[in-house]
């Protein structure tokens, strides 16, 4: 296993929509050794958390500044879901724990961090739920693989 293999794991386990529970398989079919694939893919799928959770307010600010069409989109996003804030202010770091711990399609870390975000959920409070949700996720596929891998024989 090679920097750049390793590099390119993490950079998946960053990736939108991949994310750890689909770079950390594809890791070990390519031929890293389990606890390797899994520290790689969950280390890409943690890190793009925290330039998320910082950045998404002051890109959004900035853009509704300078473009009437991004004001209007923004107004309206927030608009439609912080009517359904109650939900995240009863259940608040829980639900984001929840929503990305489930490994369905659209429900990773880049939209645990836009549901934050557009809750107001607090970086102190949305990181470590997010980052755990990631954690649960990505076991919840590495070990279907492991066990696919060992009930065929392996790769």
């Amino acid at each position: 296993m090679d920097l750049i293999s390793a590099l390119t794991v993490v950079l998946l386990g960053a990736t939108p929509f991949l994310e750890a529970r689909y770079a950390i398989p594809l890791a070990i079919l390519y031929g890293f050794p389990a606890p390797v694939a899994f520290f790689l893919g969950i280390l890409g799928n943690i890190l793009v958390i925290i330039p998320l959770l910082l950045l998404l307010e002051p890109v959004s600010t900035w853009l509704s500044a300078r473009s009437l069409t991004m004001r209007k989109f923004f107004g309206w996003l927030f608009q439609r879901t912080r009517r359904h804030d109650h939900y995240i202010r009863r259940f608040g770091p829980p639900a984001l724990f929840l929503f990305v711990a489930i490994p369905i399609p659209v429900t990773g870390t880049w939209t645990g961090c836009a549901a934050a975000f557009v809750f107001g959920v607090r970086f102190r409070h949305a990181f470590p739920a997010i980052a755990a949700g990631a954690i649960v996720a990505a076991l919840i596929t590495t070990l279907p693989t492991l066990s696919l891998l060992d009930l065929f024989g392996g790769v």
